[in-house]
This record gives structure tokens, sequence and C-alpha cells, in this order.
């Protein structure tokens, strides 16, 4: 429990420096998914609830985040002081909102459009223009740091062997101290140097099609070597959904939200990783 107390601590403390340097060198903050996954191999982030730690209960006025599934693979999330972001964007499951900062996938057009909203501040693509060059986002939005780490996309529709390189992105948005990531149209299991990038994650949204990006075994692996305490079902095509979650046994806890808007902070992740199926999906 001090261990978990000191990692609260240590969140707080690496936000609050990467956004001072930041302000102060015109640089991006350090990442603080990145620095404690570093720091400290091998800990995931668990439910933070005990009563009477004057630090929590400081950090518990501004901690909460709000996410909404919207459609296939367009969550929206809602920082603490107000910065909206959809993910993979298409301009056609739209949020009730104007997202602040969209982020976008190319496989397919259901990821991206190239006529977003002129309304909306920060879009964010995923591939670079250039053929084979990294995209590479490190902005400051509010209360929320938003990178991504470059993959590889399939060339066609079906070549399982032929891959573009850094053809698209996972975007992680670091708010609150949670480390929320968004594996977008990931084609391939990943390597090493992209987990470090990485870091750690405490909210992972994966796609579930079973093929269409990849198929459950070499999914269901990323999955559990992010170790992350909150999964998000999206992308929900092709084989049912329970054909995914049967792939993680009784180490992972299936639970169905009650509510459209799932509600997360530090203190309130699952003790035991969970699948968490949207309202609506």
């Amino acid at each position: 429990m001090m261990l978990r107390v000191l990692m609260l601590a240590m969140t707080g403390l690496i936000a609050c420096a990467g956004a001072a340097f930041s302000q102060s060198a015109s640089r991006p903050p350090v990442s603080q998914c990145q620095a404690i996954a570093r720091n400290i191999p091998g800990v995931m982030f668990a439910s933070f609830n005990t009563p009477g730690v004057q630090l929590a209960q400081a950090a518990a006025k501004k901690e909460e985040v709000k996410i909404s599934f919207i459609g296939h693979s367009t969550y929206l999330i809602e920082s603490p002081d107000g910065v909206t972001i959809a993910t993979d964007y298409n301009g056609v499951y739209r949020p009730t909102v104007t997202p602040t900062v969209v982020t976008m996938n190319r496989a397919h057009s259901t990821h991206f459009t190239l006529s977003p909203d002129p309304a909306i501040q920060y879009v964010l693509h995923g591939w670079s223009d250039t053929p084979g060059e990294k995209a590479e986002h490190r902005v400051l939005v509010g209360d929320v740091y938003i990178r991504n780490v470059a993959t590889d996309i399939r060339n066609r529709w079906g070549d399982y062997e032929s891959f573009q390189e850094n053809g698209n992105s996972i975007f992680i948005f670091e708010v609150a101290g949670l480390c929320i990531g968004h594996l977008g149209h990931l084609h391939h299991e990943l390597t090493d140097t992209h987990y470090a990038e990485i870091g750690r994650l405490d909210v992972l949204m994966v796609p579930v099609d079973g093929g269409l990006t990849m198929g459950v075994d070499s999914m269901s692996r990323v999955v559990k070597r992010l170790r992350s305490a909150l999964i998000l079902p999206m992308h929900r095509t092709g084989p049912p959904l329970e054909q995914f979650l049967t792939m993680f046994g009784k180490s992972f806890q299936i639970a169905y939200a009650t509510e459209p808007v799932i509600r997360v902070s530090m203190r309130n992740l699952p003790r035991q990783p969970q699948i968490l199926v949207p309202k609506g999906m």
C-alpha cells in the first residue's frame, strides 16, 4: 500500500514538473507513463481508496476522467478541465459536443476524415504524409498530454505479409494521473521497443474484431503484456465479442457498463484487470 502511495505522489510530481518544463522551455512535458513504467518495472497501478491519506484527498478534487463509447473505434474522453478528445474520428460517429482534439488512423475510411469540422482545434493524424516516416505528436492541451507511438499497417486488405512502415499510430492520453491508450487499427503484435515507448497504460481501448486488425490470440497477447487495469473493447465486427472475452480466463474480470459515461480515476481503477463492455456496444 505504501508503494501505491509513493507511485501516486510520483505521478503528480512528474506531471507538474513536466507541465512547468513545457511552459518554460517550449518543450513537451515528461511522460509520466514512460517514466514510472521504466523506473518501477512490473508494477501496475491498482485501486487506491485508503481513507485519511492527505495526498489522495487533495488529488481527488480533480481526478475524474469521463469516457463514452460513440461508435466503431470512436471513444469520447473528457478531462477534468473540460478538454474533449474523440479517437479515430471519421466525421460519421460524432459526439454530441465538438471535440477539442481528434485523433485518426487511416486503415479504412471509418477511422479518419480529411474534412473534419473546422471548429475542432487539434486534428492529429496517426500517419505521416511522407511514406515510411513516423508521425510524431507531443501535444499539451489544457490538462491533457497527448503523444503517439507509430505502428505498421498492412498494404492491402487481406494481405498479412506486406506492411507499410509507420502507417498508423497508437495514441496515448495522459490526464489526471491516468495513462489511457487507444490501439487504433493495430495490424501486428508489438515489439519490445513499442512497449518501452508506450510505457504504463491504466486504461486500454482495444479492437475486438478478431481478424480485421489482428486475430484474437495475437490481440489477447498484446492486452496481457500491457497489463492495463481497465480494458475497453471497440471495433466490434466479425466474430462475437464473447470469443474475445473467453481468451482471458479467470485472470480478467468481465463487466458490462450500465451507464453511457464511464467515470475513471486513479482511485477507482479495478484491483483485478477488468474488461468493461461499454453501454451501447
